[in-house]
């Protein structure tokens, strides 16, 4: 079966820069996407990047264009943050699906844990 796992994710200084990583298995990759999600306390889950397994078709969301790097070498799933904000705070999920990468978190079949990213001011 599919399984993600998230790590990566930690205490962190406004400003700073962290990236969190995403351990994929189970899976044969084909015609797979994946995508970063994120939900804050109190929030519905939002969309953070996605990106096809071969790399193509990345996006990213307004508040992560420039600042956020979606990227994948082997198994693993990257997401790069720069300039990290208060407003980034929340638990940052991987998920993965069979077709493109779209920014509905309900189209995603496969989802990690989470790993919580907290960010001090």
């Amino acid at each position: 079966q599919v399984q993600l796992v998230e790590s990566g994710g930690g205490l962190v200084q406004a400003g700073d820069s962290l990236r969190l990583s995403c351990s994929t298995s189970g899976g044969t990759y084909s015609s797979t996407a994946v995508g970063w999600f994120r939900q804050a306390p109190g929030k519905d889950r939002e969309f953070v990047a996605s990106m096809r397994w071969n790399g193509g078709d990345k996006r990213y969301s307004d508040s992560m264009k420039g600042r956020a790097t979606v990227s994948r070498e082997r198994n693993m799933v990257y997401l790069q943050i720069n300039s990290l904000k208060p407003d980034d705070m929340a638990v940052y999920y991987c998920a993965a699906r069979v077709g493109a990468p779209v920014t509905w978190a309900g189209d995603y079949k496969y989802w990690g844990q989470g790993t919580q990213v907290t960010v001090s001011s």
